[in-house]
């Protein structure tokens, strides 16, 4: 009898649209780990810990069921790679963004998109961004920005498994190079996969495994769509954080180069810390479970502009 009970509690779950792929601290901890591993060496674009990364998020995104644009999940572009002021110029670098999308079921909003993005890169073993005084020491990049390619992996999740529900179709993006100037994001807006016009909003998330015990999350942007800061502050106070919500403020990030495409966008992190650009920035430090709190924050986020008629416009704040 009590093996019946739980064959008809899980039918009527599974039947009644109850998601089984969640946001985990399990998860979010194993990709930070992956991404901020030894072997990956602080991702520096181009060579073979790129391209493991890469492999990484493609097997990521194929196995949600994110689609890739014809039929290739990596958009390849050449990086032109900082290097410290006297110094000769590097060899460009191979390396791309990993992009992919989720169809919304609205024969008309369908055809408008939101972005969720990260930056998966960071400084490898140093050079002219860095904080630090050491020489040729690996710069992990947990918070900066493991926590945010991980929090892109497990909302994509989330949202892939309630599909149905899109009415807005969403792109996500895992950007290459912005460490060297936001590269990643220009090529895509000079190079977009669906005309640029129909992107309504980006949504990019750089540094956000770092909540602290007042629970703020802050971000930029949110006046460059209709109502946004109250849209935003409502529903962290729903989740028990504290959002700390300027209507402008737009800069430091990958959205940065949409905003300059008259896109409207939110710049999304939990602030700034001593380990900052430096080999400090471990996985050891991240705060796994307000990781979690702030994905579900920006999952409700997506899901409340995704699935309702909400109305998206740009707004110009200067």
């Amino acid at each position: 009898m009590k093996n019946v009970l739980l064959i008809f509690l899980f039918n009527l779950l599974y039947f009644s649209g109850f998601s089984q792929s969640e946001i985990t601290e399990t998860e979010i901890n194993n990709h930070i780990l992956f991404l901020a591993s030894e072997k990956n060496a602080g991702r520096y674009p181009g060579g073979k810990e790129n391209r493991r990364v890469v492999r990484y998020l493609k097997k990521d995104f194929k196995t949600q069921g994110i689609i890739p644009f014809n039929n290739n999940y990596k958009q390849k572009f050449k990086a032109k790679l900082r290097v410290k002021k006297g110094e000769k110029e590097k060899k460009l670098a191979n390396t791309c963004n990993v992009v992919g999308y989720i169809e919304g079921n609205d024969p008309i909003l369908k055809k408008e998109f939101i972005v969720l993005g990260a930056h998966y890169d960071h400084l490898g073993m140093g050079g002219p961004s860095s904080k630090s005084n050491k020489v040729h020491t690996i710069h992990y990049g947990a918070d900066d920005n493991a926590s945010g390619t991980a929090a892109l992996l497990e909302i994509a999740e989330k949202i892939a498994s309630n599909k149905k529900e899109l009415k807005r179709s969403i792109i996500f993006i895992a950007f290459g190079s912005e460490e060297q100037g936001l590269l990643g994001s220009k090529f895509f807006v000079e190079n977009p996969l669906v005309p640029i016009s129909q992107i309504k909003l980006m949504i990019n998330m750089d540094m956000v495994g770092r909540l602290n015990a007042e629970k703020h999350v802050y971000m930029g942007g949110a006046g460059t769509f209709p109502n946004g800061v109250n849209f935003m502050q409502n529903l962290g106070d729903a989740l028990d954080l504290t959002p700390i919500v300027h209507a402008g403020s737009v800069g430091g990030s990958d959205h940065v180069s949409f905003y300059a495409k008259n896109i409207s966008v939110l710049g999304i992190h939990t602030g700034g810390h001593p380990q900052y650009h430096t080999p400090e920035d471990t996985a050891d430090l991240i705060n796994i479970p307000g990781e979690k709190q702030v994905c579900e924050y920006i999952y409700k986020a997506l899901m409340e502009l995704t699935t309702t008629n909400y109305k998206l416009e740009f707004i110009r704040q200067d």
